[in-house]
């Protein structure tokens, strides 16, 4: 503990006397500072134990004295030394009636006492009590290494907890729970979620205090622009430079258990790319062979792949007219390490989905590439379902973009149908296609079951769909628009009909004749025979085009 009024009073060499304020003597001493100036508080930062002879003041006059001791008292000095036996043989009655009224403690000293002596006194046990704390925070560094060590996080968290005398939690990114120490503190912590997402968004490092039912400190972990989990320390009042030290030590040992080293993860993401190559070629044992127990269970189950673009990527392929495919190598080799998620919506994809599969234990594989990202994640898993809900929750963001005029899609997305190991080539055709759609659509996510199990008519809402059927069928429409006779509708009538004369005419309400007349019409004029049954279908899904048109 640092000095205080009492430790200085029980001193065997300084021999000072309490006058005043006895019941304030515990209070801690920052300095011992001498000074005669009448007003002194200019030069005072609180905390001082100041010492007077009283040179300069006149210390009879009870008026002078209460307001010199109240603004003593107002900039926060703790304790007021009047020598005795230099101007004053004693300590004026006005000084000691305005510091009893004030309840600033008063000590007398002694002749024989120099000031030196009491500023050497308060120097030496601040030196010893910043010398405990620093050994006590190289002990806590040790127990805490320990822990870590031992017990991983949780261990770590626990010995903190102690150490602090107050409770401990770690967030992963997403700002969700990881643990917590004692466990008590466990809906506590997760009342704070909230003021960890406040943390992620600002660039690492960086803490906050919340208050509430403690005093909560959070420090985000992490060595990028964005943090990677955060620790949050709750205490009943403000921590002391021991337990700082405990703390700043738990946010080292954290960062390097939380953040593995990038030459580590840039490894972990060369194997998964090749792993997943060696999926996309049909070498499923040999993937597994490679992936050890990387993926842990991910290959022996139904799992799902999701293909993610980044918005100007998807606009560029648009605009080109092509696709990616799967046999031009789509997995770059030499993949890295995921880029800092700082305004990256691929890395916050990742972010997500890995996050959600370390938080309920399962495998995933994530393989950026360039300007398109890769995942393979358990069927039904957590991991899908919180790609899921970064759709949703980007889908309204975009909205109320779209509101106030503007537009902020930034993904893309993709995703299989359940597949295992031998179809991951076909899996990656499926995203690749549900993505198109997606880009087609304005939509941040389709699911390629939503395209097998839905009608084929929303797909003809293409702008190259809806050119082809305006050329096809615009000679038909010049024809009716001269009054010559409806030929577009008789067509419509007719195909619906699969063909059939006199349930057609019945439906347009003309002699079977006339409408083979007018069959006979929409053949010249288009030069192909209805006979053909691609002619057939080009007409139909033309007419249908239109119609979804509303022409």
């Amino acid at each position: 503990m640092p000095p205080t009024l009492a430790s200085l009073v029980h001193h065997s060499v300084l021999k000072l006397t309490v006058r005043a304020g006895e019941e304030r003597l515990d209070v801690p001493v920052r300095w011992a500072h001498a000074s005669e100036l009448a007003d002194p508080v200019p030069y005072m930062e609180g905390g001082e134990l100041l010492l007077i002879t009283a040179l300069k003041l006149d210390a009879e006059d009870p008026e002078v004295m209460r307001r010199y001791v109240k603004r003593l008292a107002g900039a926060g000095v703790v304790g007021l030394g009047f020598a005795v036996g230099v101007h004053y043989e004693e300590i004026p009655k006005a000084l000691v009636d305005a510091a009893e009224e004030e309840g600033l403690p008063l000590l007398e000293v002694p002749r024989r006492t120099p000031f030196l002596a009491i500023s050497k006194a308060v120097s030496a046990a601040i030196a010893a009590d910043q010398y405990r704390a620093v050994t006590a925070g190289f002990a806590a560094q040790r127990e805490l290494t320990k822990q870590a060590l031992n017990d991983g996080p949780e261990g770590l968290l626990a010995s903190l907890a102690g150490q602090v005398d107050g409770w401990a939690a770690l967030y992963d990114a997403s700002g969700a729970v990881v643990a917590t120490a004692p466990e008590w503190a466990g809906r506590r912590a997760a009342r704070l979620t909230p003021d960890v997402e406040r943390l992620r968004d600002r660039p690492a490092p960086a803490s906050s205090v919340v208050g509430g039912e403690d005093r909560v400190e959070l420090h985000s972990l992490g060595t990028g622009r964005r943090p990677r989990a955060a620790l949050a320390v709750g205490t009943a009042a403000a921590l002391g430079t021991a337990e700082r030290y405990a703390v700043h030590s738990a946010i080292a040992l954290l960062t390097l258990t939380t953040e593995r080293s990038r030459s580590l993860q840039a490894a972990e993401q060369r194997i998964g790319a090749a792993v997943l190559r060696m999926l996309l070629a049909g070498e499923p044992d040999h993937a597994r062979a490679v992936a050890g127990d990387l993926l842990g269970a991910l290959l022996d189950a139904p799992f799902r792949l999701i293909l993610a673009e980044s918005a100007s990527a998807s606009a560029a392929r648009a605009h080109a007219g092509g696709h990616a495919r799967v046999a031009d190598a789509p997995v770059s080799s030499a993949a890295v390490a995921l880029p800092d998620t700082g305004g990256d919506p691929l890395g916050a994809l990742a972010e997500v989905v890995e996050s959600a599969a370390a938080r309920s234990g399962e495998a995933v594989l994530v393989v950026p590439d360039g300007e398109r990202l890769v995942v393979l994640a358990v069927d039904g898993g957590a991991a899908v379902a919180a790609c899921g809900e970064h759709a949703v929750a980007l889908e309204a963001a975009r909205a109320s973009v779209q509101q106030s005029g503007g537009d902020d899609t930034e993904l893309v997305v993709g995703l299989s149908a359940p597949v295992g190991p031998i179809a991951v080539g076909a899996a990656y055709k499926q995203a690749e296609q549900a993505l198109s759609v997606a880009r087609r659509r304005g939509r941040f996510l389709v699911e390629h079951e939503e395209l097998a199990a839905g009608s084929v008519l929303p797909l003809l809402a293409d702008d190259a769909v809806r050119a082809f059927a305006d050329g096809l069928l615009r000679a038909l429409h010049e024809h009716d628009a001269t009054g010559r006779g409806d030929l577009v509708a008789s067509l419509r009538a007719w195909l619906s009909r699969h063909g059939q004369w006199d349930a057609a005419a019945a439906d347009l309400g003309v002699h079977r004749h006339t409408l083979r007349y007018r069959m006979r019409r929409v053949e010249e004029i288009l030069g192909r025979s209805l006979d053909d049954a691609d002619v057939r279908m080009e007409l139909w899904l033309a007419l249908k085009a239109t119609a979804a048109a509303g022409e």
